[in-house]
C-alpha cells in the first residue's frame, strides 16, 4: 500500500487533529460519538473541534495567555474569516478549520450555520448580562445550530419528506439548547466568578431560589421531550449515539434538580462514571448494537459530563 503524500495526507493530519480536541476537552459528544459509524464520528469530531477551538478564544485561554482583550477579538475574527474562506476553498493552513471545512463542503454545513455560531461567540466578549432575546439567540448561535451541524452530518445528504425534516431540525435544535441550557445551569457559579457572565436572564446568581432552578429545569425538560421524540426519526445508524447523548445530559438535569439551589451557588455537579458507564450500556442494548463502541470504557466516562 503506498505511503500517503500532498493532500490526503493533509487531510488526514486535519481528521486526528479535530479527534485529538474532542478527546482532551471531553463532553458528552467525546463518549456518545463512540458509538456512530467511523466517517460520521470523524464528521462530528471536527465540528466539535472548530467550537471549542472558538470557544477556547473567549473563554480565557487567550487571556491567559496574556492576550490583550483588542487583540482576541481579532484572533476570533480572524477564526471567521479563514472559516469562511475554507467553506469556499476546501483548504485552511489552520488543521482545525480544514478538517471543518471538510465535513461542511461534503455535508452542505454553510455560512449560514456558522455566522450566527460566531456571533454568540463575538457576545461573550460583549455582554455579561443577556435579556429573553439576547439569550433567545446567543443559545441559538452557540448552540442549535451546532445540533443542525450535526443533522447534517447524520442525514449525509439523504433525503427526506419535508415534514420530518422539519422534525429532525427542530429536534436538533432542541437539544443543542438543552445541553447549553444544562451546561449554563450547572456551571452558574463558576461563569460568574471567572468570567463574570450570569446567562440566565433575570437570574441573580446571589439569589438563586428553588423556584428559578426548577423553572429553568421544567424549560429544559420541554426542550429534552421535543428532542427525544425525534430520535427515531434519525437515520437508524445515528440514533444509538443522540439518545445517549440525550439521556447523559437528562441524568444530569435529573441531578440538578435534587441539588438545593443553594448547593448549585458553589457546587459543580457531575453524573458518577458507573451511571454513564451504565446509560451506555443501556443505550447500547436498546439500539441492538452488535458490539460496544470503539473505546467505550471508564476513561471514556470520566471524561462525559
Amino acid at each position: 500500500m503506498a505511503q500517503e503524500t500532498g493532500l490526503r495526507l493533509y487531510n488526514r493530519a486535519a481528521a486526528e487533529t479535530a479527534a485529538v480536541m474532542i478527546k482532551a476537552y471531553s463532553t458528552s459528544f467525546g463518549l456518545a460519538s463512540r458509538l456512530l459509524a467511523p466517517q460520521t464520528r470523524r464528521q462530528i469530531e471536527t465540528i466539535y473541534a472548530l467550537v471549542r477551538l472558538a470557544d477556547e478564544i473567549v473563554d480565557g485561554v487567550a487571556s491567559a495567555a496574556e492576550i490583550p482583550a483588542d487583540q482576541i477579538r481579532r484572533l476570533l475574527d480572524g477564526l471567521e474569516t479563514e472559516t469562511a474562506a475554507a467553506l469556499r476553498t476546501g483548504y485552511s493552513v489552520n488543521l482545525v478549520v480544514h478538517a471543518f471545512a471538510l465535513t461542511a463542503r461534503r455535508t452542505g454545513i454553510g455560512t449560514d450555520l456558522t455566522a450566527p455560531f460566531f456571533a454568540s461567540m463575538r457576545a461573550d466578549l460583549d455582554r455579561a448580562e443577556h435579556t429573553q432575546a439576547t439569550f433567545d439567540e446567543y443559545v441559538y448561535g452557540s448552540a442549535e445550530v451546532v445540533g443542525l451541524m450535526c443533522l447534517q452530518c447524520f442525514l449525509d445528504g439523504r433525503e427526506v419528506p419535508a415534514d420530518q425534516e422539519k422534525r429532525l431540525r427542530e429536534g436538533a435544535r432542541r437539544l443543542g439548547a438543552a445541553f447549553q441550557k444544562v451546561n449554563f445551569l450547572r456551571d452558574l457559579a463558576e461563569d460568574f466568578e471567572s468570567l463574570g457572565r450570569s446567562y440566565f436572564p433575570g437570574i441573580t446568581v446571589d439569589a438563586f431560589t428553588e423556584a428559578d432552578k426548577h423553572r429553568l429545569l421544567d424549560d429544559i425538560e420541554a426542550d429534552l421531550l421535543v428532542s427525544g421524540a425525534a430520535i427515531a426519526e434519525l437515520p437508524r445508524d445515528c440514533r444509538a449515539a443522540v439518545a445517549l447523548a440525550q439521556e447523559l445530559f437528562a441524568e444530569l438535569a435529573r441531578r440538578l434538580r435534587r441539588t438545593p439551589a443553594a448547593q448549585l451557588r458553589t457546587t459543580r455537579i457531575r453524573v458518577p462514571n458507573a451511571i454513564k458507564l451504565r446509560l451506555a450500556a443501556e443505550t447500547v442494548f436498546a439500539h441492538g448494537l452488535r458490539r460496544t463502541a470503539p473505546g467505550l470504557s471508564a476513561p471514556d466516562a470520566e471524561r462525559a459530563p
